[in-house]
């Protein structure tokens, strides 16, 4: 178990969930393992096999503290959270411009935008910092070939070549994303991107990153009043959270793949952190799970400056933030919406 910046994390297998009045407890083969006050928790997410008890989960929903549902592997299930908040006019709203070409295709480019940018910013730190000169210029390349994808976004007309200028700048970053692992490369350099299952150590870290993040814009946009499931970039699918999906792009090469590369490349994670199933899919272990989520939520209570809005605050506030911005763009209070790219 971890608790940290306000969330339980839940990763032993077998654990049970109970509430002791105000408190909830968890149990490990009968023995209570931990106990947190209800008023001291922001969230609680839960991975594999692990059980609630419908008083734990009633005292979760009463102080407003959301339960999610992971695979064990990280990938989101479920979401439990009291009443919705908001106004039903955002959520209205939210919905008409999901049916209006023009709309999706406003607020996907900026979201592909923001992607590239941050996809490009990473392409440049990591040759900034590899002395290698083939690295070097392969990631140079990328980054020219990035910078003309976002040129041509600028122009695009329809919700299809949008989603064409992302995956084509998908597959010239994940192409490069090689030669941005200085250490522990012949274990770690992926083969493009995997998931469902993923086939190679990093895409299995990745996607269990991914999976924190996803839950992290889940919460953020239910916060905001916002309906997770219905998106722009993403098409709506049932089960499928499209919105945070959106929101989550501009946040995976900032945070999530730098978090998977700075663990490799400190050397915080080894090669036999991981278990190779048959058919071939990669799975992290427990205790390399444990170390992902300390490694997150130490990176979420870094401070840094917001530059769109000028104030102080933490990474694990960022998707928050975010998602009153994309609120406020719903609304029409704000022309176009900004993602977060910081220099």
């Amino acid at each position: 178990m971890e608790v940290r910046q306000n969330v339980l994390y839940v990763l032993t297998q077998g654990s049970y969930l109970r509430r002791d009045h105000q408190t909830i407890q968890v149990e490990v083969e009968g023995r209570v393992r931990l106990g947190v006050p209800i008023h001291h928790l922001q969230a609680v997410a839960l991975f594999g096999n692990v059980m609630v008890t419908p008083g734990a989960m009633q005292c979760c929903t009463e102080a407003g503290v959301s339960l999610t549902f992971h695979t064990e592997s990280g990938r989101l299930l479920a979401r439990v959270d009291g009443p919705v908040s908001g106004n039903v006019l955002l959520r209205r709203e939210q919905f008409r411009k999901a049916d209006q070409p023009s709309q999706v295709v406003k607020l996907s480019r900026m979201i592909v935008a923001g992607k590239l940018q941050n996809s490009r910013n990473s392409i440049l730190r990591a040759g900034r910092d590899n002395a290698a000169a083939d690295d070097h210029a392969e990631l140079s390349k990328a980054a020219e070939e990035i910078a003309s994808l976002l040129r041509r976004l600028e122009s695009v007309e329809n919700i299809d070549q949008i989603r064409g200028i992302e995956g084509a700048a998908a597959r010239v970053y994940f192409g490069v994303f090689g030669a941005m692992v200085r250490h522990q490369r012949d274990s770690f350099r992926p083969q493009g991107r995997s998931r469902r299952p993923p086939l190679d150590r990093m895409n299995a870290m990745l996607s269990f990153i991914y999976a924190l993040l996803l839950a992290d814009c889940v919460g953020a946009l239910t916060s905001a009043g916002l309906d997770c499931n219905v998106g722009y970039l993403h098409s709506d699918r049932p089960g499928k959270p499209s919105l945070a999906l959106d929101l989550m792009e501009e946040f995976r090469p900032l945070l999530a793949d730098r978090l998977a590369l700075t663990l490799v490349n400190r050397r915080q994670i080894q090669p036999n952190d991981f278990e190779v199933r048959e058919g071939g899919a990669v799975e992290i272990k427990e205790n390399a799970r444990r170390a992902v989520v300390s490694a997150w939520q130490e990176r979420k209570q870094e401070e840094i400056v917001h530059p769109l809005l000028g104030q102080s605050t933490t990474v694990g506030l960022l998707m928050h933030l975010q998602g009153k911005i994309l609120a406020r763009t719903i609304r029409g209070d704000i022309e176009s919406y900004v993602p977060y790219t910081p220099k």
